[in-house]
Parts: C-alpha cells; sequence; structure tokens
C-alpha cells in the first residue's frame, strides 16, 4: 500500500500548494499463463520535503490501484502500436491530440485560447479523433493532465469503452516531448523547461524519475516577457513574448544598463540576475521593475499608449528596452544552464542533451543563444518545434504512451460514473499525484558548495 505524505512546501511542480503526495512507487510485473497481465504496486517511505533545499527530487510514476486482467493487445508492447488520446487543460488553453507509437503523430485540434473548457472540451476532443480518422474503440488509453473539464472528459470516455486512464504531469509532458522529435534522446539527459508560469531546470535520470536543480523564487520568464510586452504597449493578441522578440531586433541589445546583479560597494559587480548564488534557481522580478524605472525615465506610462500610435523616435525607445531586457533575461538562462550542466555532468556524466521546451522556447534568440551554451560544454540542443513548445495535446499524448508500455496507468473507471464520483477524482487524482522527495545527500550538498 502507497504512503501519504502533505508537502507544503512553495513552488512545487504541482499546481497545487497543498496535496497528498505519494511516495516512490516500484512496479512489479508477473507474466501469467493465461494471456493477460497482472500489475501490482509497492512504494518506498515516503520522505518529507525540506523547505531549505531548491534542490528536490520527484516522481511522476502515478500511484494506481492494483488491478488484473487487462487485455494483452490493449496493453501493447514494444512490436504492438499504440494509440492515445492527450486531453491538455491545465491552463487556459483546450487542446486534445491522438498519437501512436508507430507513425509518431496525428490529429492535433487547435488550441482554442480564452474558452471555457467546457464549451469546447467536447467539440477540441472530436476534432483531434476525425483528424486522426479514428474512433473510440481504436484507442488504447487515454492520457490526461490535471484540469477539471479535461480529467471529467477523460474519466467519461475511458469509462464508457474501458480504456486505462494514464496520468500526465505537465512539465513532464514538456520535457518528454522532444523525445517524439529526436529518437536518439536517451535518458539521462538536462531539461530547461521555461514557460508563463515555470522556470525548471530538471536532471532526467529515466522515465518518473527527476531531480530538480531550479527553480524560479519568483516569476517566470514567460511572465517577464508578457508583462514587458503589455508595458511597452505591444498587440498581445499574438503574445507577448513573441511581440516583444519582434520588437527587440529593432532595438539596441546594449542601450541600457539594468541594475539587476551584485553590487560590491557602490559599483555593479554583475548585470546578471542572482549570479552571486552558488544553485540553479531563477528570478525575474528584479528585471521587471528595472524595466519599469527606464520606461519611467524615458517619460513612458507602463500600458498607457499602444506602439502604434508612437512616432519613430518613440519607437525606438521602446526597441532599445525591449532589446535590453531580452539580452538580460537570456543571459540569466545562459548562466544558470551553464552552472546546470556542471551539477548534471557530475551527477551523470553520459548526458549528451539539453532538452529545452515550453512556451518560451519558441524564442529564435533563446534557442541560438542556449545552442552556444551547449556546444561549448559538447552537448546538443533539442527544442521541439514551436508549435510542441507551447501547451498542446501532442505532449500529454506521447508522454502517455511512454507511461503506458511502461505499466503506469490506471484501470477504466466504471461507466455512468456518478457525478459526485467524478468530481472527486477531478480535485484529488491519485493517479497524477506526483511524489517528492528531499536530497539531502552528501553528493548533492558538494555540488551547492
Amino acid at each position: 500500500m502507497a504512503s501519504f505524505v502533505f508537502v507544503s512546501a512553495p513552488r512545487l511542480v504541482s499546481r497545487f500548494s497543498f496535496i497528498l503526495k505519494p511516495s516512490l512507487p516500484v512496479l512489479c510485473i508477473r507474466h501469467s499463463a493465461s494471456p493477460f497481465r497482472e500489475w501490482w504496486q509497492t512504494s518506498k517511505p515516503s520522505v518529507r520535503l525540506s523547505n531549505k533545499d531548491s534542490t528536490r527530487m520527484f516522481s511522476t510514476v502515478p500511484s494506481a490501484p492494483p488491478f488484473a486482467a487487462r487485455k494483452s493487445s490493449r496493453l501493447g508492447s514494444a512490436r504492438d502500436d499504440v494509440v492515445m488520446l492527450g486531453i491538455e487543460t491545465s491552463c487556459d488553453d483546450t487542446a486534445a491530440a491522438v498519437a501512436d507509437l508507430l507513425s509518431r503523430y496525428g490529429g492535433v485540434a487547435p488550441k482554442m485560447a480564452e474558452e471555457a473548457h467546457s464549451l469546447v472540451i467536447d467539440q477540441v476532443v472530436r476534432q483531434a479523433l476525425d483528424n486522426a480518422n479514428l474512433t473510440e474503440n481504436d484507442l488504447s488509453a487515454v492520457a490526461v493532465t490535471i484540469g477539471p473539464v479535461g480529467v471529467q472528459k477523460a474519466r467519461r470516455i475511458a469509462g464508457q469503452f474501458s480504456l486505462p486512464i494514464v496520468g500526465v504531469h505537465h512539465m513532464e509532458a514538456h520535457a518528454l516531448v522532444a523525445r517524439l522529435i529526436e529518437k536518439n534522446l536517451q535518458f539521462p539527459f538536462l531539461a530547461l523547461l521555461i514557460s508563463g508560469g515555470h522556470n525548471l531546470l530538471i536532471l532526467a535520470h529515466e522515465l518518473g524519475h527527476y531531480l530538480q536543480l531550479g527553480t524560479t523564487i519568483d516569476d517566470a520568464i514567460g511572465e517577464a516577457y508578457d508583462k514587458t510586452a503589455r508595458w511597452l504597449g505591444l498587440d498581445m493578441r499574438k503574445g507577448g513574448g513573441p511581440a516583444l522578440e519582434e520588437l527587440a531586433m529593432e532595438g539596441d541589445p546594449n542601450s541600457i544598463n539594468f541594475s539587476v546583479g551584485q553590487f560590491l560597494g557602490t559599483c555593479l559587480f554583475s548585470q546578471i540576475p542572482m549570479k552571486q548564488h552558488k544553485d540553479c534557481n531563477f528570478s525575474y522580478a528584479g528585471l521587471k521593475t528595472q524595466v519599469r524605472l527606464a520606461m519611467e525615465s524615458r517619460k513612458i506610462s507602463p500600458g498607457s499608449d499602444p506602439i502604434s500610435l508612437t512616432n519613430s523616435e518613440g519607437r525606438r525607445s521602446r526597441a532599445d528596452i525591449a532589446a535590453s531586457f531580452q539580452r538580460v533575461a537570456v543571459l540569466h538562462l545562459e548562466e544558470r544552464c551553464q552552472r546546470a550542466i556542471e551539477w548534471a555532468l557530475k551527477i551523470e556524466p553520459s548526458i549528451k542533451y539539453l532538452v529545452v521546451s515550453g512556451g518560451v522556447a519558441s524564442n529564435k534568440y533563446v534557442r541560438a543563444r542556449l545552442n552556444h551554451v551547449v556546444e561549448n560544454n559538447n552537448l546538443q540542443l533539442v527544442c521541439p518545434p514551436p508549435s510542441l513548445c507551447t501547451d498542446n495535446g501532442v505532449m500529454i499524448a506521447w508522454t502517455g504512451i511512454e507511461h503506458f508500455l511502461s505499466g503506469r496507468f490506471d484501470p477504466p473507471p466504471p461507466d455512468n460514473e456518478p457525478e459526485d464520483a467524478m468530481v472527486k477524482n477531478t480535485l484529488h487524482p491519485d493517479w497524477w499525484s506526483t511524489a517528492i522527495i528531499s536530497t539531502n545527500s552528501l553528493e548533492t550538498k558538494k555540488l551547492k558548495a
């Protein structure tokens, strides 16, 4: 039986501040004489997370109850095709996709941002299946990330068609989708996950086993991009990040010296945030403050006038701010990644790849600068295409396939599941919960020294 602990440390990989966390489970497989497989789960003792450690170990192995008599054709194997429906409703986008093991993926439904998930979820799932020329009867399982509407939809489909459910961690999916497009990407590897809500540096030891090397202590880089773009009066319809990246190409990245580094007496020692801190954490709150001060010094009121209404001089001034912001923001990524690579290679010397994923990974300037970092360390950079960097159903479906083939999934829920039971499973999806343990090992302490 799995044991549980309450984890209340801030900025967990989970979207919840308080959630039951199962300890690391070990999956045992026994082949029977019949054409079925039986699955059991046991667990290791749980460990409470230390608030003092920014470096954390976590696992996405689900804590599913034991079940038996699953048809081998539906379980799939390395030789069988596995068809997975992936549903993504963890943030403000509604997305679904159908992925299969043999043909990689197909049938991606377009994101419908700023729409209520409940209004579009049925349409999105149906479009994904139609685009793949499949029906629910062709599916092997359903994969879903956290989100009430998505979980309810997944449970309805799984119950009606007797399909297993695979719980997928949103950030793990961002990391593992790189294995869909780069077939040579094997564990272990290092991953930088950057988006509007997250900055994560993780060492991926194996499927479901990750070491968090660093995270943001305040704001994520994507949030800083969006806020700066809004202050500069950019067109936000295509996203703050792309709009700012485009404007920055017109400006001088060295025109503004932001005071975000460490001071030695009265002299600025570094213009890179947190460079004096011997860890891999991130901070963008100070840079945002410096952007506001730079705008005020140039008589630009944040968010007051659209850039389309400014004259050429005003546009150039805003372009300089955008370019200078982007230079410092990405320098911060470079410096943290360099430190993380040094740490990771001490733990796993066989690492060959740095995966960069998440919405901000679509930025060409970010990719180019980080490519210099990995080349200097004799590594390779793997970035999914922009369509797979932002939140999407493909990454959920692909991660579902990886876990499904490893036997990590839940049995089908009952058909016509009562609404109150579905709500309970939506709010407390134990199969999705992420196990986190502290990493107070001597090895980790040496790396921080």
